[in-house]
């Protein structure tokens, strides 16, 4: 899709210049890439990780990696609500192919996660045993996009936390995950997740969104989603995603620096950076 964008459709290996114009390595096959991964978490001394497959329709290169090492990887999988037969995708992702999380991207797909068609996706996951559901809210921004210089055209009135508050409300069992504090809009995310006790926060990426908020550092922010959401529903992420960059370590000393800072005790750290993702992501046997 990013090289018929960036105009690349007619080339023989259309894909292939595309990654070299990024930097990137080459994914090779999944068994690969998976066993990829697996070197990087040893290599940082991290026990388990969430796996995105990032584009719709992508859900079995992660569950290669899941079947593989289930013990190190928990799948996450994008869908999009707008599109044809997307529950029977999620029954046949979580059901057969053992994936965990369901990713909603509003501002992308152009929907209200209270509209029907994503109500759908909600009703969905609650039935089935042990899904939890993230939803992406706030500023949407793809740096492959941007470096490659496309516009990442992404509706932003779809974004709002507070969108999720009778749809949390009507799937109180149903764990739901808002990644990056909101993305810039830190205060809804913290009044719904304040207001609906299934409702998780993620501090993944850079954070880069505090620029938003010019009285605002990442020790402020890090206080207030703990005084309002506690240790148990705040969960640590780093956003990584390709190589050679692999998993992001500095996120990891940032947010650990941070922590020493404020005076968080070790039993809240133990949560933060293990225990809650384990709790929602239990190993099976």
């Amino acid at each position: 899709m990013l090289a018929r964008e960036k105009g690349l459709q007619d080339a023989r290996n259309a894909v292939e210049e595309m990654i070299r114009s990024l930097g990137w390595e080459a994914p090779q096959t999944p068994e690969a890439l998976a066993q990829r991964w697996v070197r990087e978490l040893d290599s940082n001394q991290v026990d388990r990780a969430a796996l995105i497959a990032s584009v719709p329709g992508d859900e079995e290169s992660v569950a290669v990696a899941v079947a593989q090492h289930p013990e190190r990887f928990v799948g996450f999988f994008m869908v999009n609500p707008t599109q044809e037969k997307t529950v029977e995708r999620i029954r046949w992702a979580v059901g057969e192919l053992g994936l965990r999380c369901i990713c909603l991207f509003p501002a992308m797909h152009r929907f209200h996660v209270y509209e029907d068609k994503a109500i759908e996706v909600f009703e969905t996951a609650a039935s089935l045993d042990e899904a939890v559901v993230f939803v992406h809210c706030g500023v949407l921004s793809l740096g492959v996009r941007k470096k490659l210089g496309l516009a990442s055209r992404f509706a932003m009135r779809f974004s709002n936390p507070l969108d999720l508050h009778s749809v949390a409300l009507s799937y109180p069992e149903l764990p739901m995950i808002i990644p990056h504090f909101g993305a810039g809009l830190l205060r809804e995310a913290l009044m719904v997740a304040d207001l609906c006790p299934n409702i998780y926060l993620d501090t993944s990426s850079s954070n880069s969104w505090i620029k938003y908020h010019p009285s605002l550092n990442l020790e402020d922010v890090f206080r207030q989603a703990l005084e309002v959401v506690g240790p148990d529903r705040l969960l640590f992420g780093t956003d990584s995603s390709f190589f050679p960059r692999g998993w992001q370590r500095r996120v990891w000393e940032d947010q650990v620096a941070v922590l020493e800072r404020i005076g968080v005790d070790d039993p809240t750290k133990e949560k933060f950076f293990s225990g809650t993702f384990n709790r929602l992501f239990p190993l099976k046997a």
